[in-house]
């Protein structure tokens, strides 16, 4: 997803702008009747409430995902292939000194331009292990509507055209050879609604009224035949009423699922289309049941949108924001170091502020799938590749106050705190911040910045109310002495040697009598 702005609704006609175009009649009326795979599930909320988050989930912590296909092409960010057709908007102007009029060059000409001729998925999987990540997550399909893989539903897939290439299975591939975990996204789920747009025209001269090439019945099965149900920013507008693409949607996804067999599927969103969506679910936990023998898939959804969001049936995602407290169950953050697709002029996340992220989320019982934004050719920007330089030298340090732990009784201390929810995720740490993860008889405090001298925490004062066990030894990870501490009633004070083992954040580790 992405904010909105009054722009959105430029060149739209005032009365799709504001929602007030209805789909045809015919719309809605029937029932998606879906074949899933037998087993423990069914598609009703009582059995999917039966899930449990597998146990390598909640170990994983940190996931990287390539959020990534044609609409890197044009270097200008996310929502490239909707916002072309909004004049006012930057990529409309961009598209027309670039591209062409959308009316005769489209999104569908873009696509041939997505070559990835650099793309080398088994070097970047090697960089992507060394930086932390324990599983993987490729895009699958984007609102654009292409999909990255072989399709056998849908003539605009990368493996006959553009890349020419099976990227999902290229992805899939690299990360199995890591030992990772491997997971796809799917955003089809709104593209019906999203691409309304192209099926418009301008509203001045010189070209008024001269319709985009979404209207072109040729190119319907890429831009969709919806002339009247658009998209604004509503929750209730993400997801369509017509059950005929609901039906397109599971076949399309249920093939991914089928012939990728992932760990994880993503939805952007709420959990799509009511009974169809909740029956892709049940045929994705059953057919995962039959192939490994238990549990082990994640299926991650948004709270938000017009789609259905059960707890107790998926891992609750988070887009660029982050959880107060700490969580019964695991859940998941997802953002990115950049803009979502490559931008020439978005900024970059540093490594300081995706660990700072990471800590605070992990100790709230959390994980955080970070996109590494690619080049269009699908190399690395030299910002994304210091990015995972600067994660693997801290994770050789301090990965183990972050894989495999779980929350302590408290998530963390210190001056500054994040907001709940999406989109909040913007927060500028001190060393006197510290989150707190536990393994075993260790609890580990993590600071959200480089200490100097000595640190200080008041959750560890002698009488604290969290854990009253005697601190036997304090150690900094990457550090082979223990360290002098002192422990009275005001905090733990612990002395920090004279050189620190990692740039960024440290990781103490207490150990108990």
């Amino acid at each position: 997803m992405a904010g909105f702005t009054k722009r959105e609704v430029l060149g739209v006609p005032l009365a799709a702008a504001f929602g007030l175009a209805q789909a045809p009649a015919s719309v809605g009326a029937r029932q998606v009747s879906a074949k899933i795979a037998s087993g423990h599930f069914d598609s009703s909320v009582e059995s999917l409430n039966r899930y449990e988050v597998p146990s390598w989930f909640a170990d994983a912590k940190f996931g990287i995902w390539a959020h990534w296909g044609p609409q890197a092409v044009p270097r200008q960010g996310d929502w490239y292939a909707r916002f072309m057709y909004v004049p006012g908007h930057p990529h409309y102007d961009h598209h027309l000194k670039t591209y062409g009029h959308p009316s005769e060059k489209g999104y569908k000409d873009i696509i041939p331009l997505w070559t990835a001729e650099r793309f080398d998925p088994e070097a970047l999987m090697a960089k992507y292990k060394a930086a932390g990540a324990k599983y993987f997550v490729s895009m699958g399909v984007h609102h654009d509507n292409f999909d990255l893989w072989r399709s056998r539903h849908h003539r605009w897939n990368a493996a006959e055209m553009g890349p020419k290439r099976d990227i999902v299975g290229a992805w899939k591939a690299a990360a199995k050879r890591q030992g990772m975990r491997f997971g796809v996204s799917e955003h089809l789920g709104a593209s019906y609604t999203w691409w309304h747009p192209s099926h418009l025209y301008d509203q001045f001269w010189p070209m008024l009224g001269r319709s985009y090439d979404g209207s072109d019945a040729r190119f319907a099965d890429l831009y969709h035949d919806n002339p009247a149900e658009p998209f604004i920013n509503t929750p209730q507008s993400w997801y369509t009423k017509n059950t005929a693409f609901h039906r397109l949607w599971f076949d399309r996804i249920s093939d991914l699922l089928d012939t990728y067999q992932p760990d994880l599927l993503y939805s952007d969103g709420g959990l799509p289309f009511g009974e169809t969506g909740r029956s892709l679910l049940a045929h994705f936990y059953n057919s995962n049941i039959a192939r490994t023998g238990k549990l082990e898939a994640v299926y991650n959804c948004k709270q938000t949108g017009s789609g259905e969001f059960h707890r107790g049936a998926v891992v609750q995602d988070v887009e660029r924001g982050v959880l107060k407290g700490i969580q019964d169950r695991p859940w998941q953050t997802d953002t990115s170091n950049a803009d979502w697709f490559f931008s020439d002029s978005h900024p970059y996340k540093s490594a300081g502020t995706v660990i700072g992220l990471l800590a605070d989320i992990v100790s709230k019982n959390g994980n955080l799938l970070l996109n590494v934004t690619l080049y269009p050719d699908g190399s690395l920007p030299p910002e994304s590749d210091r990015l995972l330089i600067d994660l693997a030298a801290w994770m050789k340090v301090n990965a183990a106050a972050i894989h495999g732990t779980r929350p302590w009784k408290i998530h963390g201390e210190g001056p500054t705190e994040t907001r709940d929810g999406m989109f909040q995720e913007d927060v500028a740490y001190t060393a006197q911040d510290m989150r707190f993860t536990t393994r075993g008889n260790s609890l580990y405090a993590i600071t959200l910045g480089e200490p100097r001298g000595s640190i200080a925490i008041a959750s560890l004062a002698a009488g604290n109310p969290y854990d009253q066990r005697r601190i036997r030894q304090v150690t900094l990870l990457g550090n082979p002495a223990a360290l002098d501490f002192r422990q009275d009633g005001s905090a733990l004070t612990v002395a920090l040697p004279d050189r620190l083992p990692s740039r960024l954040a440290s990781a103490f580790q207490f150990d108990f009598a």
